[in-house]
């Protein structure tokens, strides 16, 4: 009776051996979602998934923010504003992740497991969030670039940006 109960519980969880591909359980559109949005950055999804140029990712994300921090102020480094792309890309990604089909999700994802439920609400919720602090991060990027390169121009000149 215990076999019979191990072996039925155990059919969708385990993860379908398939060759080349690493041994996971199942993935969760959730998990994945805050992954991407939170450490999207340096590639954190990339990691669980097992994507093969994870690393590279990482590496040119750390570059950047070792780059940056070198500056006297850092929101107005070139490396700053190119560390904005790989991070706008993590919310993206996490509000696509999010955003797709339990079916679509699961083919790529989760080949030849069963979902235990259907997601719900969850991925929605992340996305939401992630679509909220996404687009004030982009709008502050966006915002320090026009006025880097306004000041640049001298198309600012003769006017106090510090007065009240």
């Amino acid at each position: 009776m215990s076999q019979s109960i191990d072996s039925a519980a155990g059919s969708g969880a385990t993860p379908s051996a398939q060759p080349g591909s690493t041994t996971r359980g199942f993935v969760g559109k959730v998990k994945l979602g805050l992954l991407s949005a939170l450490f999207g950055v340096i590639g954190a999804h990339w990691w669980f998934l097992g994507r093969k140029r994870a690393w590279l990712l990482t590496l040119i994300s750390i570059g950047l923010m070792v780059a940056s921090s070198f500056a006297t102020v850092w929101w107005e480094n070139p490396a700053f504003f190119l560390l904005l792309i790989p991070m706008v890309a993590g919310f993206i990604e996490a509000i696509v992740f999010c955003l797709m089909s339990d079916e679509r999700f699961d083919a790529r994802y989760n080949p030849g497991l069963v979902r235990p439920a259907p997601s719900g609400w969850g991925p929605v919720l992340v996305a939401g969030f992630t679509l909220l602090i996404g687009t004030i991060i982009l709008m502050f990027g966006i915002a320090m670039i026009v006025l880097y390169v306004w000041t640049e121009l001298g198309w600012l000149d003769g006017l106090d940006l510090t007065a009240n």
